[in-house]
């Protein structure tokens, strides 16, 4: 069985496993174990260009960058839908029960993550980024040097 560091960075060409695994380790180390909706929206909102809002309901918190969503924030219920690389969303969801398909999303590419029962903090932080890049990723060149730049 993976560990969570090795499926978070299965996917990650830009880096080694074993740079990225420490990276994660250090980061783990710096973060607390259990996140609530409020260090989980200061989070979202430190990463760059980030806007937020509530398009859909009074419960639903919405993030994005440039325009595209990347975490959908539920106040009421505890959880939180966020991107994944298609091959890592399988993985995360045979290995953690709290990590299912995304809720009214795309299933093969959005995870929903329950963290009413208590969530490593840092795994989920990770888990944040890695939404966060594949939007990125998904813009523009232009724009995706603009968010550089900032």
């Amino acid at each position: 069985m993976l560990s969570s560091n090795s499926l978070y960075f299965y996917h990650d060409n830009n880096r080694t496993i074993e740079q990225l695994n420490l990276t994660s380790l250090k980061l783990r180390q710096a973060r607390l174990i259990d996140m609530n909706i409020e260090q989980i929206r200061e989070y979202c909102l430190s990463k760059k260009s980030v806007t937020e809002g509530f398009p859909f309901d009074n419960d639903t918190l919405v993030f994005k960058v440039a325009n595209k969503m990347f975490a959908l924030l539920s106040l009421e219920k505890k959880r939180i839908n966020l991107k994944c690389d298609p091959q890592r969303a399988i993985e995360l969801r045979e290995h953690y029960d709290f990590i299912i398909p995304g809720y009214h999303m795309n299933k093969q590419q959005w995870n929903t993550i329950s963290f009413e029962a208590g969530i490593d903090g840092g795994f989920l932080m990770e888990m944040i980024d890695h939404s966060y890049d594949l939007i990125v990723a998904s813009l523009p060149k232009k724009v995706q040097a603009e968010l550089s730049s900032d």
